[in-house]
């Protein structure tokens, strides 16, 4: 469990608030604390979210999944930024490490971009306000569909004919197929990945896909 020095217990009135940040809306890069942030290995992408605010880093093992913006209402509601795409995670009876201690879904439902959520843990809108900006974390799910993109970040691309491309800088949305950015700035679809791991890359590419950027 996480220590709560950072945040109150979700019962308990609280005086922090926040620092404003800002967040590039299109553009996963290796900055990025350890988010789950997953890609079907396909390549297309079945959501496309913002970049995580900075928030504290996860304990070792655990993925950052969403971050807590605000209160919403008088009960106890609170609107949470998901990070992960992954609805599943959102189901009732999820548990979830975070600062302030372990909090268990009740409920869940999209509000737009977001979504409002209930933990048996806050039981008003004074404990709900006190857990904004309050990042939400789990263990990974071993998915052999999904490609993780804090994976992706710093993995050598290596094309068909075995020529090393250069290391993965970012991983950026892109309605057709999500790109991954290399570090000399060549941007690759991921739907031209054939396999991964080990911090390889491995792409077969159609002629002339390196010489047309970067």
């Amino acid at each position: 469990m996480a220590s709560a020095a950072a945040w109150p217990t979700p019962s308990g009135p609280s005086s922090w608030r926040p620092a404003r940040r800002t967040a590039s809306t299109s553009r996963w890069s290796s900055t990025a604390e350890p988010a789950e942030r997953t890609v079907p290995a396909g390549g297309r992408p079945s959501a496309q979210r913002a970049s995580p605010p900075q928030t504290p880093p996860p304990p070792d093992g655990l993925l950052e999944i969403a971050v807590i913006a605000k209160a919403h209402g008088l009960t106890g509601e609170v609107s949470v930024r998901p990070v992960s795409n992954n609805a599943d995670r959102f189901e009732p009876s999820a548990r979830f490490d975070t600062p302030a201690g372990e909090l268990t879904l009740t409920a869940a439902r999209p509000h737009g971009d977001r979504w409002l959520m209930r933990f048996a843990e806050v039981a008003g809108r004074e404990a709900a306000v006190a857990l904004a900006g309050c990042p939400l974390w789990a263990a990974p799910v071993d998915d052999p569909a999904e490609l993780w993109v804090h994976e992706l970040i710093g993995s050598v691309v290596v094309d068909q004919h075995g020529v090393d491309r250069g290391r993965v800088a970012a991983v950026r949305d892109n309605p057709a197929s999500d790109l991954l950015e290399l570090d000399a700035g060549h941007l690759v679809p991921l739907a031209f990945v054939t396999g991964s791991g080990a911090g390889r890359i491995d792409v077969d590419v159609p002629d002339g896909l390196f010489d047309l950027n970067g």
